[in-house]
């Protein structure tokens, strides 16, 4: 795990140098193919070095995470075009990259806590340097605010639990059981306000429209699985009271990610339609973490995979259109059919995936997620029925708003798609819908 890590901070040097744009993604790209011939144990942890490992839950978020950082640099082909800070721009991607790398890798739960949160400096810069609109300052305190707010009593939790079992190695929590609610809801909270859950999600829509399409990605795609990767880890010593209180995650999840799927029809920015959709999925994952049975750990876990790469893909949509048009409003970009028939295709690709069709990954994480909720109690099947209905609602509004409709008439100098947009939207495509093919990786893991 080490040699990735020494990579990652040479490229650095590398960002320095002037024309190295692309060589750096290229390198990324490099970095992402060595990692996915590295062997995984899938029961236990592996490729030990210096206090990092990695299981199969790391594996596949470290994965995504290099993978959409490369993609990043792709999409802000823009950056280099205006000459708009690139070399510093590229620096701020690797820093985020290794925190998130050392994040999802670190076995040791305070230094989790460290680089978890440390994770938040590298997005401030990008939305505060790179955002588009001046609020952005209050998008990026927001953020900040929000996340630090509730990971205070996570700090002091895990201090508690050092005093408790002399120990903070995430293998070894696996053997204890803390029964008390103060730690329960202090060691849960911060992770419920990263994914983020209904009721703490304000900061996320603000956020995306804010953020450059570089920060919306990173934010959707790996940002929000922190959360999740940390409620996957946490929960296994906090069982007993979880069995106790985590219906109230589970009513909160479902009602709120219906309510949220309603408000995506209120949408009249593309982005912050799009932000809420990722809100909505990420209720019915902590609904499935906190049933704490084999299909929501099954199912959180690849909706979370697929969910990131989905996301990211639409954001990159949307910003393929902002960069013709310079507005995100639906009701600027309507008859886009007409003008770039081919990024019609990758729309209508991308939007059914995110309504789990068929044969993208959100369709098996949805099914077990369901399995695991409906097993969990009977009654959530009214709301799942309502989420699942009104996600194909918002994800059919979108298409049709975009693609159909009379053109806007202050458009002109419009140029199509490019083949690096192209390449761009496949390398989301392919692995979201190819990994089905492989569902044994993603699902078999016990």
């Amino acid at each position: 795990m080490m040699k990735f890590l020494f990579m990652m901070l040479f490229m650095m040097f590398l960002c320095l140098k002037k024309n190295m744009f692309w060589m750096v993604q290229n390198m990324m790209m490099m970095m992402s193919l060595m990692f996915i011939i590295i062997t995984v144990n899938i029961m236990n942890f592996c490729n030990l070095s210096f206090m990092l490992g990695c299981d199969i839950i790391s594996y596949g978020l470290i994965m995504l995470s290099i993978w959409i950082s490369f993609l990043m640099i792709m999409s802000s082909e823009s950056l280099l075009r205006d000459k708009f800070y690139s070399e510093f721009f590229l620096i701020v991607i690797i820093m985020l990259l290794i925190m998130l790398y050392l994040s999802f890798s670190v076995m040791n739960l305070f230094l989790f806590y460290l680089f978890f949160e440390s994770s938040l400096i590298p997005i401030l810069i990008l939305i505060i340097g790179w955002g588009y609109q001046p609020e952005r300052i209050q998008a990026g305190l927001y953020l900040l605010l929000y996340t630090l707010f509730a990971s205070l009593p996570l700090l002091l939790s895990i201090f508690y639990i050092y005093s408790m079992i002399n120990s903070m190695m995430i293998y070894f929590l696996k053997f204890n059981d803390l029964n008390y609610i103060y730690v329960y809801m202090s060691l849960i909270m911060a992770f419920l306000v990263k994914m983020p859950m209904y009721f703490v999600h304000l900061w996320l829509p603000k956020a995306h429209v804010e953020a450059p399409i570089s920060g919306s990605m990173i934010l959707a795609a790996i940002m929000l699985k922190l959360g999740g990767y940390g409620l996957l880890r946490i929960l296994m010593i906090l069982q007993k009271i979880g069995m106790k209180l985590n219906f109230i995650w589970v009513i909160i999840s479902l009602i709120g990610g219906f309510y949220i799927s309603l408000k995506c029809f209120c949408q009249i920015d593309m982005k912050s339609l799009i932000a809420y959709s990722s809100v909505c999925h990420m209720s019915i994952v902590i609904g499935g973490i906190m049933t704490m049975n084999y299909w929501g750990l099954l199912g959180s876990y690849m909706l979370m995979i697929s969910h990131g790469l989905c996301s990211s893909g639409m954001f990159c949509l949307s910003n393929i259109n902002y960069e013709r048009i310079k507005s995100r409003s639906l009701f600027l970009n309507k008859g886009m059919l007409m003008f770039m028939p081919s990024m019609s295709m990758w729309w209508f690709l991308m939007l059914s995936s995110n309504m789990s069709a068929p044969p993208s990954l959100n369709l098996m994480g949805e099914i077990s997620l369901l399995n695991s909720l409906i097993s969990w109690s009977s009654l959530s099947m009214i709301m799942l029925i309502m989420m699942s209905f009104f996600s194909a609602g918002y994800s059919l509004y979108l298409f049709s708003y975009t693609q159909h409709g009379k053109t806007n008439l202050g458009m002109y100098s419009f140029y199509n798609g490019t083949s690096r947009e192209y390449l761009m939207l496949m390398l989301h495509w392919l692995p979201l819908n190819m990994l089905i093919l492989k569902i044994d990786y993603s699902m078999l893991w016990f």
